[in-house]
């Protein structure tokens, strides 16, 4: 176990006029409140705060990091308050340790809702200051390392989170040494076997080549130095067990045909004797064509700058270089923390310009954005971990502006990438001068110029096609914001048609003293709450007007197993007759129409072709010749009588529990086409009191077949719990009701 004074002296040396009275106070704060606690390794527990403070001063980070690191766990797991550090360290290092408390149940959270949630906080807490994110990292940095003392179901847990997220957001964060460590650390956990494969033939390879890496090293550096290049520094090392790994599964290689597992770094003052030395390289040593990257010009989103090349090297080895400049190489060891080394505009002596965010964290706020889009938490994972994942693509606007997107990123990506407006009213893009379709991958280094309408409405579907988290968020919102203008123009039409049939004139101004107790946001919000069927049009009506007397239209079952609609108001009534029960369809031929009071000629009503179950929100359609037909209000047949709300009449439900009958309603299943199936869907059906009034099968491809059901089921709840349990069943693929 690192000891106190060993810590100081380390921060120290990199900050010699470091508060050490602070990291003192620090220490025998932390060492008094853990007292007596120990780790699952039986080692005292302040040894762990010790560790994270030791990688911390790795990345020479200044003592009030290093002192946060040391009280990160006091909070949650000992009896020291927020206030109680306030008074002692400051309320900069308190809010710190509070913010990271927040975070400590993010460990091994294995439900998927609860996970996102906890990734919302963190990188909401990151966003708040970025110095949360490097204690966090490099909490679980040491975690890991310590992980054999763990159970195995939590080994394998905590290893699939930190390869999940945690690994990836250091790279994403431009640390790219500890996101190595990361995942190696979890792939001996998560793979054992093939992580005992690798590091073993990788073992067997250095044992082989024994001297290869230092005689690579030395003609390099003696090839740049003779040609002008004095201070150039070469470095060289084996590939990680599970970079090689990785390489393996995506390109489908055997541990023998990987020909690069060595890599070599070579270091240089500034960005010319970048340029130089690559030419110095090419000019001795065969090229390996198409493996060149020129991350200089076109940084990466994290901040990594360096020229990418691979040779045919010194003893005929394939191998990578990397070139860069002092100052590229400490951002791509420590990423953001490497920016905390310099000052606003001080440069690491190559002549760049350094600025106090890195364009890591400018991913990260971006990120974040997400979370005023409204996604679920499972989405917002979803989306987060696939950029995080995804390399990148370099396009350009026809302006040269550079725009990076993952690999894979379409036309659409981009112009949401540029401006969400942009993205909104895409109607068209041209790749390079050459119009092509928005479902073009994009490539490194295309022009994309956007074509835009003022009318266009991005579709629904654009989500499937897109990758970026931000994309799929517009595309949802404005998909959203669509509908809700739908149902916002079909509400304005039943409201105008209700008020105007009780003598009264409907107004949007009207509804705003009123809005509270319709439960609404905004007038808009009620008007399309009421499209929706979530808000009764009468309901806003009595709300505007108190003192105005119930119209509505009520369906009931009667004495005679007939079914009478009636508004309690002008007594207009109207019957569907015994014979034609309501779970059947169109009217029969021959049924009795009877006379309705107040409508000045004969009306029958009947249920629409998929039926509607009492819980559903309900609308009446007089139809000539059909007399009133109920639908429930998401059935897209209503979609027709959209501009003739005269037709439309509100009605709902009133059930006398004592005089219950069924409803149908239609189902679509995708079944797995086996040997079983129908036998288990019937089985499930009739345990839930549920009646199968008709059954039709369509096979769809070779192993998936189509049921639509007709059942009869006594209301929503019961409708709802069938397909609820039909989604569990192994052999179904996807349920769903219809409303046509």
């Amino acid at each position: 176990m690192m000891r106190q004074y060993e810590l100081v002296e380390r921060v120290q040396k990199y900050k010699p006029d470091a508060n050490e009275a602070l990291l003192n106070k620090a220490y025998v704060y932390a060492m008094q409140k853990h007292g007596k606690q120990t780790r699952a390794s039986g080692d005292p527990y302040i040894s762990h705060p010790l560790e994270v403070a030791a990688i911390l001063t790795d990345m020479h980070l200044d003592e009030s990091t290093i002192a946060v690191a040391l009280l990160h766990d006091t909070i949650e797991d000992t009896s020291a308050t927020r206030q109680e550090i306030d008074e002692l360290f400051g309320e900069d290092i308190g809010r710190l340790v509070e913010g990271l408390t927040k975070l400590k149940k993010l460990d091994l959270v294995s439900k998927k809702a609860k996970q996102a949630e906890n990734l919302r906080k963190l990188l909401l807490a990151i966003s708040d200051d970025v110095r949360v994110l490097l204690v966090k990292l490099a909490d679980r940095l040491h975690n890991m390392r310590t992980l054999e003392h763990m159970r195995d179901d939590k080994r394998a847990r905590i290893s699939e989170e930190t390869m999940e997220i945690y690994a990836p957001l250091a790279g994403r964060m431009g640390m790219q040494d500890m996101r190595d460590e990361l995942e190696d650390l979890s792939f001996r956990y998560i793979n054992p076997e093939a992580y005992e494969t690798v590091t073993q033939r990788l073992a067997e390879l250095s044992q082989r080549n024994e001297g290869l890496v230092k005689k690579i090293e030395d003609e390099l550096r003696e090839l740049l130095v003779a040609n002008g290049l004095l201070n150039a520094w070469v470095k060289g090392r084996q590939k990680q067990p599970y970079s090689v790994f990785r390489k393996m599964q995506s390109k489908s290689l055997s541990f023998e045909q990987l020909s690069d597992v060595y890599g070599f770094r070579i270091i240089v003052d500034d960005i010319p004797s970048c340029y130089r030395a690559l030419g110095i390289v090419h000019t001795r040593w065969r090229v390996v064509p198409g493996r060149f990257k020129d991350y200089i010009s076109t940084p990466k989103q994290n901040d990594y700058r360096s020229i990418h090349t691979t040779i045919v090297g010194p003893s005929r080895q394939r191998i990578e270089l990397q070139i860069r400049t002092k100052r590229m190489h400490e951002i791509a060891e420590y990423g953001i923390a490497a920016h905390a080394l310099y000052k606003d505009g001080e440069g690491g002596g190559d002549g760049e310009l350094l600025s106090r965010e890195s364009n890591a964290y400018s991913w990260l706020r971006h990120t974040i954005e997400a979370l005023a889009e409204g996604d679920s938490p499972e989405e917002f994972l979803e989306h987060t971990k696939l950029e995080l994942f995804q390399d990148q693509v370099f396009c350009f606007t026809p302006k040269g502006k550079l725009i990076a997107l993952p690999r894979g990123a379409t036309p659409i990506d981009f112009a949401y990438a540029v401006h969400t407006n942009i993205g909104d009213t895409t109607v068209g893009a041209k790749i390079n001068g050459s119009i092509m379709p928005l479902v073009t991958r994009l490539s490194n280094g295309d022009e994309v110029e956007i074509i835009r309408s003022g009318v266009q409405v991005p579709p629904a579907a654009w989500e499937e096609i897109v990758v970026t988290g931000k994309a799929r968020a517009a595309i949802r919102r404005a998909t959203r914001m669509a509908i809700r203008k739908q149902y916002a123009g079909l509400g304005h039409r039943i409201l105008e048609r209700t008020f105007e049939r009780a003598g009264k004139i409907f107004s949007r101004d009207g509804l705003r003293p009123v809005l509270h107790r319709l439960g609404q946001r905004d007038v808009e919000d009620a008007i399309a709450a009421v499209g929706r069927g979530e808000l009764s049009s009468i309901d806003v009506l009595r709300a505007v007007y108190p003192d105005y007397q119930d119209e509505r239209v009520t369906v009931k079952p009667s004495s005679d197993e007939g079914w009478f609609a009636m508004n309690s108001a002008n007594g207009m009534v109207f019957k569907i007759p015994g014979k034609a029960r309501p779970v059947e369809g169109d009217a029969a031929d021959g049924e009795e129409r009877l006379p309705i009071r107040g409508l000045g000629g004969n009306a029958s009503v009947h249920f629409g072709p998929a039926g509607a179950v009492p819980g559903d929100r309900i609308v009446g359609i007089m139809e000539d010749g059909k007399g009133i037909t109920i639908y429930p209000i998401q059935a897209s047949a209503l979609q027709k009588f959209d501009d003739e709300p005269e037709r439309w009449i509100d009605v709902r439900w009133d059930l006398d529990e004592a005089n219950k009958s069924r409803f149908m309603a239609r189902i679509l299943i995708n079944a797995i086409n086996e040997p079983g199936t129908l036998a288990t869907v019937a089985q499930t059906v009739a345990r839930l009191d549920i009646n199968i009034r008709t059954l039709s099968m369509m096979r769809v491809a070779t192993d998936f077949t189509e049921m639509a059901i007709d059942v009869e089921v006594w209301d929503l709840r019961q409708l709802n719990q069938l397909l609820v349990e039909m989604k569990e069943l192994d052999c179904i693929s996807t349920v769903k009701r219809v409303y046509d």
